[in-house]
């Protein structure tokens, strides 16, 4: 079961995102949204992301949601990688995850300085995966992008523990869920 949900995936740029009303940020945060409520059927207690612009600032965005309207039990985490990790974001960046961070349960750098090294992007992977019971991801086989970094530690931790579970959110997962709306608008494919 797992209780300590890991939800991660690609940064917005990586997806050639670059406005929040974007289309896709509406149907990556419904598949969200999806596997979070099988998995808050099945014991799902926190959502835990590092705060990184795209994926984990929606998946952050879905779970407030989701406790505000169905699931009071539901809470959401933010452990940083490193203090002040949205010093360099621009302005209404800086906002919407200033945003989130006033609306999650618990909010903690994992280092306690700025920025100085890689080398703490990888331990905060490592740490996340680690004090996590499972990974929910957002992943192209196809297009590894940053994701890849959390899944690296992910497998490791799941030759020594095959209950750690990682869940695929992939844009085939995300087609479906288009077709869907699509066809609940009345509007059928041909």
């Amino acid at each position: 079961m797992v209780k300590n949900l890991l939800v991660t995936g690609y940064k917005s740029h990586e997806l050639g995102i670059f406005k929040e009303k974007d289309p896709g940020v509406h149907y990556i945060k419904k598949a969200i949204e999806k596997q979070l409520t099988a998995l808050l059927e099945e014991g799902l207690e926190w959502v835990i992301i590092s705060g990184q612009p795209g994926v984990e600032i929606w998946a952050g965005e879905v779970a407030v949601e989701m406790r505000e309207e169905r699931f009071p039990e539901l809470k959401l985490a933010v452990l940083t990688p490193f203090l002040d990790q949205e010093a360099n974001w621009n302005a209404a960046r800086q906002e919407q995850y200033h945003e989130l961070l006033a609306q999650a349960d618990f909010v903690q750098s994992i280092s306690d300085r700025p920025y100085f090294s890689p080398k703490q992007l990888a331990a905060k992977n490592g740490f996340l995966v680690q004090k996590t019971d499972g990974m929910l991801i957002v992943y192209d086989e196809d297009t590894p992008g940053t994701p890849r970094f959390y899944l690296d530690p992910a497998q490791l931790r799941q030759e020594k523990d095959p209950s750690y579970e990682v869940i695929y959110i992939t844009p085939y997962d995300l087609e479906l869920i288009y077709q869907d709306e699509q066809e609940a608008n009345g509007e059928f494919w041909e």
